[in-house]
């Protein structure tokens, strides 16, 4: 009897595992697949998108107290100032640049550990010598500072090469 019923453990065990852990990759891969199709990112009008009531995301246009970040003045000509971000960006850790156009540049950050995805925007006005930021998380409630960190970081590299 005894045989069995560790038999039966065993395998209720291994059934309890397989599904905790099917369950911890699907609300890891579905929630980005569903945002994906609905990210609103880009520059609508002339603005970044505004960020949602959640925690995790910075904006530097049309912004609440929670959300706002300063723009990023530069005194250069706008592509010198822009070539300048690019060479940034390829030194912060894990972020990958995906897209980019005259006015606009789109980054990925991927977080360290469970490789978590920001998504970081830079908006170039033609009529303002300003870079407008947004960082946001594709997922979660807070990011614990790390996009505003970010831009932050961003921010004083830019100054650091006086742009």
């Amino acid at each position: 009897m005894s045989h069995l019923l560790t038999a039966f453990r065993q395998r209720f065990l291994r059934s309890i595992t397989f599904a905790i852990l099917l369950t911890l990759i699907s609300s890891l891969m579905l929630p980005a697949a569903t945002w994906a199709a609905s990210s609103g990112l880009g520059v609508d009008n002339g603005h970044l998108t505004a960020c949602p009531a959640s925690d995790n995301c910075v904006v530097s246009q049309n912004a609440d107290a929670k959300h706002a970040v300063e723009p990023i003045t530069y005194h250069l000509d706008r592509d010198a100032a822009r070539e300048t971000l690019l060479k940034v960006l390829t030194v912060v850790p894990r972020t990958e640049v995906i897209e980019q156009t005259p006015n606009y540049i789109h980054a990925l950050s991927k977080s360290r550990i469970f490789k978590f995805v920001d998504d970081v925007e830079f908006y170039f006005p033609s009529d303002e010598s300003v870079i407008h930021l947004r960082s946001a998380s594709r997922v979660g409630e807070s990011d614990l500072g790390v996009n505003r960190r970010r831009v932050e970081q961003i921010r004083l590299a830019l100054l650091d090469l006086k742009i």
